[in-house]
């Protein structure tokens, strides 16, 4: 990367390029947190390890980019909705999810079918990658 980077975001775009999804969790009361931070949101303990998540994920809520809101960058994803997602370790964030579009998600809210299974995925932007996540259909 062209850019300085804190040695943790740093870590984690490295990781990225080697095909890992990594988080960091707290070597005192197990919490995990994603994206990477220097310490625990939880107790507050600077003790930090990396690890390498599963990717599997809940989809808890959605909103579907407004034509304000949606990034040029995004239109290669296809049809991709804004969400909060809960890691299968713990963490829970806001997301990019991709596989749906404004049926779908009318189809999920309808059935009440919340949370959703979705897997996390490495992404190639502009000269860097990233996470983002599939929705995955149940069977």
């Amino acid at each position: 990367m062209s850019i300085k980077l804190e040695k943790v975001v740093q870590t984690f775009y490295e990781n990225l390029e080697e095909g890992k999804i990594t988080a960091k969790k707290c070597t005192k009361c197990g919490n995990v947190e994603f994206p990477p931070v220097y310490a625990c949101n939880k107790c507050g303990c600077w003790d930090m390890e990396w690890i390498e998540i599963s990717g599997k994920a809940k989809l808890h809520s959605m909103v579907m980019p407004a034509p304000l809101s949606m990034k040029p960058e995004y239109k290669a994803l296809g049809k991709y909705c804004y969400g909060e997602v809960e890691l299968e370790e713990g963490a829970r964030f806001n997301a990019v999810v991709r596989g749906i579009n404004k049926k779908k998600r009318d189809e999920i809210l309808e059935k009440k079918m919340l949370p959703v299974n979705c897997k996390a995925a490495i992404y190639q932007r502009d000269g860097y990658k990233t996470v983002v996540f599939d929705y995955v259909e149940e069977e």
